[in-house]
């Protein structure tokens, strides 16, 4: 079932990245301004002379269809042509007015598929699903040549280059930008914003060739009075090495956030003073703290059973003046299945409205 923003209008030609969130969250646009883009779209798509799609450099026609119904969930079928790029699905209607279409990266797909054999008629439908939760569906004609292939096998090509040995076309477009994107972000600066280095918290370079954790940045703040050496056998106690660094610090309150991977404390309850220390160097960083909270992301049930890999949790027994924490959010494998649900109760919304709105009018 498709969202409620899968038809955008005139405006979204002129703006088609955008939600319609974003754009009620934005300033207005007034009448003349909306009339003003109406134009200067339909000068671009109705004039003859300048029927082609407006590409970005290196953007190249990979394919096109004349005959392409978009099921619409509120208009009903809208027919149009659809070209696909190396960039973008490019929809535009050609029996209504005013003016619509739908522009969308070929980035913003996440699945292509065919629905159903086609029919009598020859006519096949797919449907794209969008990672916003747009389900999009599209009925055209099989191409009388049986060894041409559809415009939509087009699409399923170039909307999953790296699956068909393709590089993306961010490598094929070549922005050059004003300034070097490597030096966008400072961490020196950053840290230099939130008061750092100061006299709790120091840098450290341990990790200036990502010898000690490759997952971390070469620059970690640490507390004072802990040593390199002290990181390195912290390093082997926890799970790729990802020792306790900072993440952010409160300017006035001094509270921290700290990040960490889980303990190897296995079945046997090892233990490591080096990281006993440090948590406590974390909490004494903050004078006006007397208690460490440590949020455990898994379920309980998770991180004990974990120990049977060499993993674990903090012992408060083991942390003096800590508090452990599960937040009980399950593995990757599991949090899929809510996006999955939110996006069927949002097609079943959509079609609970139209049903409605169908009866009032």
């Amino acid at each position: 079932m498709e969202e409620s923003g899968s038809v955008d209008s005139v405006e979204s030609l002129c703006s088609s990245t955008t939600t319609r969130s974003d754009r009620s969250s934005g300033p207005r646009v007034s009448d003349t301004e909306l009339r003003s883009k109406a134009k200067a779209v339909e000068k671009v798509y109705k004039d003859p002379s300048k029927d082609e799609l407006p590409l970005l450099p290196e953007e190249l026609v990979q394919d096109s269809a004349k005959d392409v119904t978009y099921i619409c969930p509120f208009i009903g079928p809208v027919r149009g042509s659809l070209t696909v790029t190396n960039y973008r699905l490019f929809f535009r209607c050609t029996d209504r007015e005013p003016v619509f279409g739908l522009d969308l990266p070929l980035g913003g797909l996440s699945r292509v598929e065919k629905i159903g054999a086609a029919s009598s008629r020859g006519d096949v439908s797919y449907g794209v699903v969008c990672k916003d939760m747009r389900n999009l569906r599209f009925v055209h004609k099989e191409p009388e040549d049986s060894l041409k292939k559809s415009v939509f096998e087009v699409l399923m090509k170039f909307a999953f280059p790296v699956s068909n040995n393709m590089s993306l076309f961010a490598f094929e477009y070549k922005q050059v930008f004003p300034e070097n994107g490597w030096k966008v972000y400072d961490p020196l600066a950053e840290y230099k914003r939130q008061g750092l280095p100061n006299e709790s918290w120091r840098i450290s370079k341990v990790n200036d060739h990502y010898e000690l954790c490759d997952s971390y940045p070469a620059t970690l703040f640490v507390p004072v009075t802990i040593t390199d050496e002290e990181l390195r056998r912290v390093s082997s106690f926890r799970a790729k090495g990802r020792i306790p660094v900072l993440s952010w610090i409160h300017p006035e309150s001094q509270a921290a956030v700290v990040r960490a991977s889980q303990t190897m404390v296995g079945q046997n309850g090892r233990r490591c003073k080096e990281d006993e220390k440090l948590l406590q160097a974390i909490m004494d960083a903050n004078a006006q703290s007397h208690k460490l909270f440590i949020f455990d992301a898994r379920p309980s049930v998770n991180a004990a059973a974990n120990k049977m890999k060499g993993g674990g949790f903090e012992s408060e027994d083991a942390y003096q003046n800590a508090e452990l924490v599960f937040l009980d959010i399950h593995n990757i494998h599991v949090m899929p299945t809510p996006e999955t649900k939110l996006s069927l109760s949002i097609g079943n919304c959509i079609f609970i409205v139209i049903y409605f709105l169908f009866y009032l009018f």
